[in-house]
């Protein structure tokens, strides 16, 4: 694994290692930022910081690691109504400026591509091809 990969890795591990924690010490935050519509918002918020954390850990493993990044890509889809929900209603949002709501949405798709990229496994040819 190259140096840019693995660099790649960790930091998608520490990004679902604290946001999964971050669930469960600043639940009240999470809480807040799940729209109306979805049910049980204290429920979403520790069933998705389990399976931050759950993501996180099963990169470690080159053996689960393109599980793990498969289950991360549909995550950030999962808690995606969340980031454009802020971003939709600034307003209840005071402590975050509308452009680092803006900016929140970006970061997602660059971390959709990270995850993708760092978690492939790299296949080695096998000898004479």
């Amino acid at each position: 694994m190259s140096k840019y990969k693995f660099a790649g890795l960790a930091f998608v591990f520490l990004w679902f290692f604290g946001g999964g924690i971050g669930h469960f010490v600043a639940t009240g935050f999470f809480v807040s930022i799940v729209p109306p519509y979805i049910p049980w918002p204290l429920a979403a918020v520790y069933v998705s910081g389990v399976f931050e954390l759950l993501g996180a850990f099963g990169l470690i493993s080159r053996a689960t690691r393109p599980w793990a990044g498969m289950g991360l890509l549909l995550l950030i889809l999962c808690v995606s109504p969340a980031n454009i929900y802020m971003w939709q209603h600034p307003e209840l949002f005071p402590k975050f400026p509308p452009a680092l709501l803006s900016l929140r949405l970006v970061i997602q798709v660059l971390l959709l591509a990270l995850v993708w990229w760092s978690t492939r496994v790299e296949r080695v040819p096998a000898p004479g091809r």
